[in-house]
């Protein structure tokens, strides 16, 4: 029996409607984008100098934790404050940037992230007001929250999607250039010439990727008409497809859904939420060590000096860069069976803590060094939730969908953060911060990955059965 081939017709109303023909033409499943182009890496290249300038600034105040103390007279809670604040924000702006990104596009709100972190990183310059720099930072975590989810709507958009894993981990791996950054040039700045001329620093590079942005950024290829296809679009275009050609009722492409519909689709879908506790299980251990608890604890913990302490943060930053892409070609040849490993990785990174705390003493240098080496490379896994989402979302909400996933190592840094805080403050009430006293702090972090594991495990269950579902409806017979 002869195949029949599917087509993209024009209809009056301007939209586009599946139809069938007998004779050979393009499929419609067919990537408007086949083939890396220069331009497609030229608006990586732009979105990525975004993401790495907006982890400069999401890392910044970790380095400068202990100046931040004395900057502003303040104890261990509220200097985890300072990050559980920002990191909030940046949590729970996910969604909403995410709908935003779906509708008015990455490029624009992008820009407008840049520049809501400039703004942010000037009011830390000049003030002394531990309320105004609370505040200063929910600025910098709003703008921070568009960079990586606008760089993730704009991958399926100018990337084939067989390398689009890779490009994911790529721009996670080499955004985190910008800790290496913090760590040196931002550290040495800080040290060298003082608090305002660091943060300001940081302001003028906010204004200038805005400028690269307005410039270097585009939501779509020039001669795209829409936006990439998910794999389980391109199995429902085909199956509207033969609805169609059989009399039934047809499907346009660029249906768009309400806000409160979003939101069902993307806060119901298994996956997603397969997605918030990898991020949360993968994430946690780093963002705790780099955006705040990190120096404190190897330079009051374990008595480094900021020139040793940095050398970690270097290592650790080159940790994640060389495992991106290695993650990347783990995810994309495991497919829907990476969320195994993300099981397994979640387990081993909880597990390298856990050792490297049991010691009564300071445990040797080389000691935080390897445990930044695991942490930062398996934490990659985190990583692993977009793709799943990427694969298995309607791509018209498939930013809100990555920010939904994207919550969730931030959620549990968030929630980390602030309880290692809070113990350390109970252990040490007179600020006196030692190594006894931060593996107190660190069984916060251990309570938060207890929840976020199991949630995983749920969230898996969940998601392999909807998976299982959608496949049993997919192989059903069409004709």
């Amino acid at each position: 029996m002869g195949s029949t081939m599917w087509r993209v017709v024009k209809q009056r109303n301007g939209k586009d409607q599946i139809s069938s023909t007998d004779q050979p033409s393009t499929a419609v499943a067919k990537d408007p984008r086949e083939h890396v182009t220069g331009r497609a890496i030229a608006v990586w290249l732009a979105a990525l100098i975004t993401y790495i300038v907006a982890i400069v600034g999401r890392t910044s105040m970790g380095v400068a934790g202990v100046e931040a103390l004395d900057r502003f007279h303040i104890n261990a809670s509220q200097l985890a404050l300072f990050t559980a604040v920002q990191v909030g924000v940046y949590a729970l702006a996910q969604i909403p940037t995410g709908i935003i990104i779906d509708r008015v596009g990455a490029k624009k709100t992008m820009v407008v992230g840049a520049l809501i972190m400039a703004l942010g990183q000037v009011i830390i310059a000049f003030t002394t007001s531990y309320p105004l720099a609370v505040i200063a930072r929910v600025f910098i975590g709003a703008g921070d929250a568009t960079a990586f989810l606008g760089a993730m709507r704009l991958l399926p958009a100018w990337f084939p999607l067989r390398v689009t894993p890779l490009f994911t981990q790529l721009t996670a791996g080499l955004g985190q250039l910008g800790q290496f950054i913090s760590a040196v040039p931002f550290l040495a700045i800080l040290h060298a010439a003082g608090w305002v001329p660091a943060f300001l620093s940081l302001s003028t590079a906010g204004l200038l990727i805005a400028i690269v942005g307005m410039i270097a950024l585009a939501d779509v290829p020039e001669n795209s008409s829409t936006a990439r296809m998910s794999l389980r679009e391109r199995r429902a275009a085909k199956k509207s497809a033969k609805t169609a050609a059989d009399g039934g009722a047809s499907a346009t492409a660029d249906e768009k859904l309400t806000i409160g519909q979003t939101l069902k689709t993307v806060t119901t879908h298994p996956v997603c939420w397969q997605g918030f506790f990898t991020h949360w299980t993968g994430l946690m251990h780093q963002c705790i060590f780099t955006l705040l608890w990190g120096m404190p604890l190897m330079m009051l913990g374990m008595g480094l000096k900021p020139s040793e302490a940095s050398v970690v943060l270097v290592i650790n930053t080159l940790s994640v860069i060389i495992a991106g892409p290695l993650m990347g070609m783990v995810s994309a040849r495991t497919g829907r069976d990476r969320i195994k490993v993300v099981v397994a990785i979640a387990f081993i990174n909880m597990a390298v803590w856990i050792v490297f705390l049991a010691p009564s003493t300071p445990p040797a240098y080389w000691a935080i060094i390897v445990v930044n080496i695991l942490m930062a490379g398996l934490g990659a896994m985190s990583n692993f939730g977009f793709d799943s989402v990427r694969e298995e979302v309607d791509r018209k909400v498939l930013a809100t969908g990555t920010g939904l996933a994207n919550m969730g190592g931030f959620v549990a840094t968030m929630l980390a953060a602030q309880g290692v805080g809070f113990l350390l403050d109970i252990a040490a009430p007179d600020g006196n911060y030692t190594w006894e006293t931060f593996r107190i702090g660190w069984l916060a972090v251990v309570g938060v990955w207890a929840i976020g594991f199991v949630g995983l495990l749920v969230a898996k269950r969940a998601a392999a059965r909807f998976v299982a579902q959608q496949s049993r409806f997919e192989l059903e017979p069409t004709e």
